[in-house]
């Protein structure tokens, strides 16, 4: 038997193979590595997004935060502090009358003792000059009565037991030296004035003054009040001449005078009685006083004892022996009359005691009441509110006066000790009812919801109610989203189920990027040409909305009963540009007949016809012009929304539905519709919130007039718009400032809230109807 030949067979060698036999070690670490390198990959970009979303949530608590510290001050309740109190200097002869007073630094305060004049530096300052001598300036026995002229400046009087008023004029200046300040007054004593034709010692009196007028209220000793009126004319030839008129006021006054003030304008003098009555006076004639009004200021019986103007002359606050405090203000006895009466508008908490002192602020309609226990309280007219309490400390004071910058206080007691106190209320006009609620200002017939931060006059009474803004912001969302919302969700639906798709891919971007187009480019074009042809069209535009859908429904109707032959050119889901010569003849046919529309609606004049029908004005800049403006801001948004929610409805629940029978239309209505709804509703609260923010549209577009009416012929302005409006003008930590930062503070609230029921809707949506 042949045995094949043994094959020699190759002794197994160690090592590596050669060639691809190192292809699966290969293998295993590149793929090890790309799993390393995708999880290093994915943490990173996790921690990317980690940090951008805890980035964006501390911003906005930042911003909220922010927001919060600016609008605090507004609410914190007014304080005050009292420094060392200073006893003043024995006087040589006992003084039964004082004024005291201090300038707008208050580090240097007076005193008027007498016919002596102090002057001294406050506790607390580092004067530059040790001290200021004193000044006679009359004889203090001789000295009656003084008397300040309320507004601004230090303008004093003094009365005589003869019969005369002396003014003095005291004046402060500053100095710098390097970083040092120091303030020097002056001292001006005029000529003397007969407060009456025979001399009399004067036991009260009220003083005003002008560079070329001086009034004068003096009560004598016989108890007869005298008016006089000392007035320099200058001539042409450059001398001057003074002319005195003089007036007994007794005899249209019944029962003993108690009190007595004149208004900083010369032209109002108001006078109390031991009865409680308040007689007002018209003194624009001073050679002929009008008793205007006769007014019960208090209980029967009760004596008027403190009256003052408030800045501005409108205001009379009126205190009593009973310790009652009271704003009185002229208000017209009938609209459309300039007859005025005076009423009660505001009445304070009452004081234990008879009110004895009224100090007026110079900023503001705020003002001071002091009562015979030496009890004093600050209070604001505008808010009708007592901001600040201080019982007495050194005794009961004779005299007050408030500092010039309405932050401080000083007053001389009985024993001849000067108390100062340093007062915190820089917001005093601020409550939840000022901001929120009618208000009685001065000038109006009854209370109002009223935004005027300023005005031309140094007396203007800040206004600054929020509610007309946020129902402008209301106004103004609500008739951009009744636009926006059918346009949109109804094209959005057209669009997911009717529109041909290769026409939907063009209209669908076009439709989108016109999101993009800058707010203030829609305003600019909605305020500038927009609005001006509008009002030149209105009645072409009435007849657009009658006659529109007539024609839509019309054509509709011809195209159904079109025969199937004509209607088999015209490919699915395009049938909608057949509208659009429809639409532009409309529209053409309209604005050419635009004179036979407005004599046909509008009796030829369609303004006119709106004010004598409707009681309606029309404004150029209104909220038809606002709302078509806005609703093509948020129109892109809600349709792109709607448009995405309605084609994720998954294609094989449309293709069940009308496998079943199911026409198109029920197919939308009874389960399109429900299963999109959560994407619907969101898109709708989206461009909500779009449009209550919005500010540039509402600016350019409207006339920012902060007025409550629904009306479509007015403008309105909006939270979002004051703020760009005002900010520019606020005073920084001012009331208007920090007003302004509530608006948006109310605007970040009012967004947060909506957007967080928003999602918890749309998340019960969705889970309701997730078995779509």
């Amino acid at each position: 038997m042949n045995v094949p030949p043994s094959t020699s067979t190759p002794a197994f060698q160690e090592g590596p193979p050669s060639g691809g036999s190192s292809f699966p070690t290969q293998a295993i670490v590149g793929l090890f590595s790309r799993r390393q390198t995708r999880l290093i990959t994915d943490r990173v970009t996790s921690s990317i997004i980690k940090t951008g979303g805890i980035g964006i949530i501390l911003c906005i608590l930042g911003m909220c935060i922010f927001l919060v510290k600016e609008v605090v001050p507004l609410f914190q309740p007014s304080r005050a502090t009292s420094t060392e109190p200073i006893s003043l200097s024995a006087t040589e002869a006992p003084f039964s009358v004082a004024l005291i007073g201090i300038e707008e630094q208050q580090e240097l305060a007076y005193v008027l003792r007498g016919g002596s004049l102090e002057f001294m530096y406050l506790a607390g300052t580092t004067p530059a000059t040790p001290s200021i001598p004193s000044r006679t300036l009359l004889d203090s026995e001789s000295v009656t009565a003084v008397a300040r002229a309320l507004g601004k400046g230090h303008s004093l009087a003094m009365g005589t037991a003869d019969g005369r008023v002396i003014p003095v004029a005291i004046e402060f200046s500053q100095d710098f030296e390097g970083k040092e300040r120091s303030i020097s007054p002056s001292v001006g004593v005029g000529p003397s004035i007969m407060a009456a034709p025979t001399p009399q010692p004067i036991t009260k009196m009220a003083y005003q003054s002008t560079e070329s007028d001086v009034r004068i209220a003096a009560l004598l000793q016989d108890r007869h009040l005298w008016l006089t009126t000392n007035r320099t004319i200058s001539r042409p030839d450059g001398d001057t001449e003074t002319s005195i008129t003089q007036v007994d006021l007794t005899p249209d006054i019944f029962g003993h005078i108690t009190a007595f003030t004149l208004a900083s304008r010369r032209e109002l003098l108001a006078v109390g009685t031991e009865e409680g009555k308040v007689y007002n006076f018209d003194l624009q004639d001073s050679a002929k006083p009008l008793l205007a009004e006769t007014i019960q200021a208090s209980e029967p019986g009760k004596a008027i004892t403190a009256l003052a103007y408030l800045m501005g002359d409108r205001s009379l606050v009126v205190g009593d022996a009973a310790g009652r405090v009271s704003v009185w203000m002229p208000l017209r006895e009938h609209p459309g009359t300039n007859k005025t009466h005076m009423a009660a508008i505001h009445r304070f908490a009452p004081h234990q005691s008879t009110v004895t002192d009224i100090t007026i602020s110079q900023r503001d309609k705020g003002f001071i009441t002091i009562d015979a226990g030496g009890e004093i309280r600050l209070h604001h007219s505008t808010s009708a509110q007592t901001l600040l309490t201080l019982a007495p400390q050194q005794g009961v004071l004779r005299n007050t006066y408030f500092s010039p910058k309405a932050d401080g206080l000083v007053g001389l007691t009985e024993n001849n000790r000067l108390v100062h106190y340093q007062i915190w209320n820089p917001y005093p006009e601020i409550t939840l009812a000022t901001l929120f609620f009618p208000v009685w200002y001065e000038g109006y017939d009854q209370p109002k919801l009223v935004w005027q931060s300023s005005s031309g006059s140094d007396d203007f009474e800040p206004k600054f109610s929020l509610t007309p803004l946020i129902f402008g912001t209301i106004k103004g969302t609500v008739y951009a989203v009744l636009l926006a919302v059918p346009l949109a969700v109804l094209g959005a639906i057209y669009t997911a189920m009717f529109m041909h798709p290769n026409l939907r891919a063009k209209i669908k971007p076009t439709i989108e990027i016109m999101a993009a187009l800058p707010t203030v480019v829609l305003g600019f074009l909605a305020g500038l040409w927009f609005a001006p042809v509008l009002e030149r069209n209105f009645p072409a535009m009435t007849g657009m909305v009658l006659v529109m859908p007539l024609a839509i429904v019309i054509s509709t109707g011809l195209f159904l009963v079109l025969p199937a032959s004509l209607k088999r050119h015209v490919r699915p889901g395009v049938e909608a540009l057949l509208m659009m010569p429809v639409i532009v003849a409309v529209v053409w046919g309209c604005l050419e007949a635009n004179a036979w529309w407005e004599a046909l609606l509008f009796d030829g004049h369609f303004k006119q016809w709106l004010q004598v029908h409707l009681g309606l004005n029309y404004d150029q800049r209104n909220a038809i012009v606002v709302g078509v403006a806005m609703g093509c801001a948020i129109i892109p948004i809600i349709y792109s929304i709607s448009e995405e929610a309605l084609s994720n409805v998954p294609k094989n629940l449309i293709a069940g539905s009308l496998a079943l029978g199911a026409t198109r239309w029920q197919t939308l209505a009874h389960l399109v519709l429900i299963s999109a709804s959560p994407g619907i509703f969101s898109a709708l609260m989206i461009g909500f919130g779009r449009a209550v923010g919005e500010t540039m549209i509402v600016l350019m577009a409207t006339g920012n007039t902060p007025i409550m009416d629904w009306s479509l012929f007015n403008g309105f302005r909006t939270l979002s718009a004051n703020i760009a409006v005002e900010i520019p003008e606020a005073p920084h930590g001012g009331t208007l400032y920090r007003t302004l930062f509530l608006a948006g503070l109310l605007l970040f609230v009012a967004t947060f809230i909506l957007n967080t029921a928003a999602e918890l809707i749309r998340q019960r949506l969705r889970t309701k109807y997730s078995q779509f």
